[in-house]
């Protein structure tokens, strides 16, 4: 194992592909001469060259869809967003292209190409520049989603997105790019895609929670421990294909459930997660599933009101204690 930061492990991701590969590239704004807004594509213009590092101008819609042309033409594209907050200018792209030409030419077309970026909030950058968006693209048959929580599930599962012949969307977090961890350094690591990590086994509750909310529920976790309870965390990492069947085996064994999700909360990826646990596990249930979700206004820039609008670990904490009627 190394101990890497989460970029340098996205990194090492796109670095093993591209030189398995030679078909892979990475395009985006700033990506190549300045090594990207958050150096994770660092050194890669020296050791690739400019026709596999590009940077390309402030033109997500030209970009994305020059990158969507590229990979209907038998290249593996890696598009990167400096923030999936201007993806919003590539929309069209996104959900009317990548998400359905596979199935609109009957499979003539693949579409092996992963769109990656920092999503959600990051701090002062107020409502423009702060949203989580993970939720609004899980509702698009034809894309897959992944959402990563820390630097080894960063390596394996951008690993195996590179590879795929649909469009990924990879979801990362500029807050966390400097977060160390394990990775692994096995030859050829690869996470498959569509399959949650259960990270803390427990009895008493379920808390599910990915990307920066799992780090929000590991901490409600241990002041839970504290007082002698057990909870059983969840990071599904792929939000969709979404791993219902782990999900649904841990609150079958808890009998209790909390959803941690940066989403605003109206059909968020908590709604969606509750309506799921109650259709098919109802008859397991001891309380009603709760959700905590970013407050339900765009995100604030004053520097209490954004802490205020993010879900934190006090509020999943008393969500616990709420299901467990240890109120």
């Amino acid at each position: 194992m190394a101990e890497l930061q989460l970029r340098e492990a996205i990194r090492a991701a796109m670095v093993e592909e591209m030189e398995r590969d030679e078909s892979i590239f990475l395009m985006g704004e700033e990506v190549s001469e300045y090594n990207g807004a958050y150096k994770v594509s660092e050194g890669m213009l020296k050791q690739f060259g400019a026709k596999r590092v590009i940077d390309t101008p402030i033109a997500e819609n030209g970009f994305a869809g020059l990158g969507i042309g590229a990979a209907m033409n038998g290249l593996r594209p890696i598009i990167e967003f400096m923030t999936w907050n201007f993806s919003m200018v590539a929309m069209d792209q996104l959900i009317n292209n990548a998400a359905k030409v596979r199935y609109m030419s009957g499979g003539q077309f693949k579409f092996p190409i992963v769109f990656r970026g920092p999503n959600g909030a990051a701090g002062q950058l107020a409502a423009t520049h702060n949203t989580s968006f993970e939720s609004i693209f899980s509702t698009i048959p034809g894309l897959k989603v992944i959402s990563i929580s820390n630097p080894d599930d960063a390596k394996g599962l951008l690993k195996s997105a590179i590879r795929d012949d649909d469009p990924v969307l990879f979801m990362e977090s500029e807050v966390m790019y400097g977060m160390k961890g394990e990775v692994s350094d096995a030859k050829d690591y690869l996470i498959p895609i569509g399959k949650a990590r259960i990270a803390r086994e427990g009895k008493d509750v379920t808390i599910i929670a990915h990307n920066k909310s799992y780090w929000v529920a590991m901490k409600a976790a241990e002041m839970l421990v504290q007082e002698g309870f057990d909870p059983e965390v969840i990071d599904p990492r792929t939000i969709r294909p979404l791993d219902m069947e782990t999900i649904l085996a841990s609150v079958k064994k808890t009998n209790r459930c909390v959803i941690v999700d940066e989403s605003n909360p109206f059909a968020s990826i908590a709604s969606e997660i509750g309506f799921q646990i109650q259709r098919e596990a109802f008859d397991y249930l001891d309380a009603p599933v709760l959700r905590v979700n970013a407050k339900d206004v765009p995100a604030p820039y004053a520097k209490n009101l954004i802490e205020y609008y993010m879900p934190s670990a006090e509020d999943t904490y008393k969500a616990c204690r709420q299901v467990m009627y240890a109120n």
